[in-house]
């Protein structure tokens, strides 16, 4: 591993500074995928800023919406009372993702910057534009069974390994950021990127800016949410299609509905065409597939990830099945 320095700060603006002094400096608070790149060799920072001791822990209930600080564990957001109260789905899609001591170290913040976990940019002696922009990309030609169905470019098909963040976007959740020019929010929709020709860039977040929190508005969503994960295995397995639903019900019509897919993009994928499609529409069957054909456009496989094509419609199906309680 590459020697690097250690520091803790203790305030927001010691590790803007920080990041600032140092452009190869990264933020750690869980590192349950820094530490893993850096032992690979993807990265390689010469400084690590510890950021355990901002007070970012706080979970509440801020007017009309949810706030969680960027610290906040995985593990203990997903069992707060207020996000089962209010969010529920996002706790079904942190439960769903890596192990319990995983999610016992992981960060909010550090989820939302998690890195893709395909396997070229893993290995180093692959050709990765994500991880050395210019030499190409393996997955393309290659073995691509995890890949990206949606927005991909030639120069990236890799895609993000988040279950949190699929819930995020489908809950029009906001990033809140601070940095040399001060606070901004960030929609979660525009907080990831999609390759184009700059896949090395995974958000649009400022290489001195700090996450502080995330919120989320207040919804009628509680009563008919899922996240369905289908994977490998039931345990510490990352998504080959996930789904996440949000449903507004009034008898068996469809009031609202928010609709986001995981492990078919290099972003959490909204699916907002099919969510307009589905709205003020009875919770039927003959509806969920129409739903699915819609969400489907555009979707490309690569050769071994052709099987997506047939898994993320019917995943759509089932989980709005789940979400509405219907029973055929």
């Amino acid at each position: 591993m590459h020697n690097f320095q250690y520091t803790r700060v203790k305030n927001t603006a010691n590790a803007i500074a920080e990041l600032g002094k140092d452009a190869s400096a990264k933020l750690v608070a869980g590192g349950t995928n820094l530490i893993d790149l850096m032992k690979y060799g993807v990265m390689a920072p010469d400084k690590l800023i510890d950021i355990n001791r901002l007070e970012f822990n706080d979970i509440k209930k801020d007017g009309n919406q949810l706030y969680i600080g960027s610290t906040v564990r995985n593990s203990v957001a997903a069992a707060d009372q207020l996000v089962l109260q209010y969010q529920p789905l996002l706790s079904q899609a942190m439960l769903a993702g890596a192990s319990p001591q995983l999610r016992n170290k992981a960060t909010m913040g550090g989820n939302l910057l998690q890195r893709t976990r395909c396997p070229y940019f893993y290995d180093i002696s692959a050709a990765c534009n994500k991880r050395k922009p210019g030499t190409g990309c393996d997955a393309v030609g290659g073995f691509n069974r995890m890949h990206a169905i949606f927005g991909g470019s030639s120069s990236c098909i890799a895609v993000n390994p988040s279950d949190m963040n699929v819930a995020l976007v489908a809950l029009d959740a906001v990033i809140e950021v601070t940095g040399p020019k001060g606070k901004r929010s960030i929609p979660m929709a525009d907080f990831h990127r999609l390759p184009g020709k700059n896949p090395e860039l995974d958000s649009t977040l400022d290489k001195r800016e700090v996450i502080t929190g995330l919120v989320i508005p207040d919804n009628n969503f509680a009563k008919n949410t899922t996240y369905l994960k289908v994977r490998d295995r039931a345990s510490y397995a990352f998504a080959l299609v996930s789904v996440a639903v949000a449903m507004e019900m009034e008898g068996n019509v469809i009031k609202d509905i928010r609709l986001a897919m995981g492990g078919v993009a290099h972003k959490p994928w909204r699916l907002t065409a099919a969510e307009n499609m589905l709205k003020g529409k009875a919770a039927v069957m003959e509806n969920f597939k129409l739903a699915a054909e819609v969400a489907m456009k555009g979707a490309v496989a690569y050769g071994h990830n052709d099987f997506k094509l047939k898994m993320a419609p019917n995943s759509i199906i089932q989980a709005l099945r789940t979400a509405s309680g219907i029973k055929a």
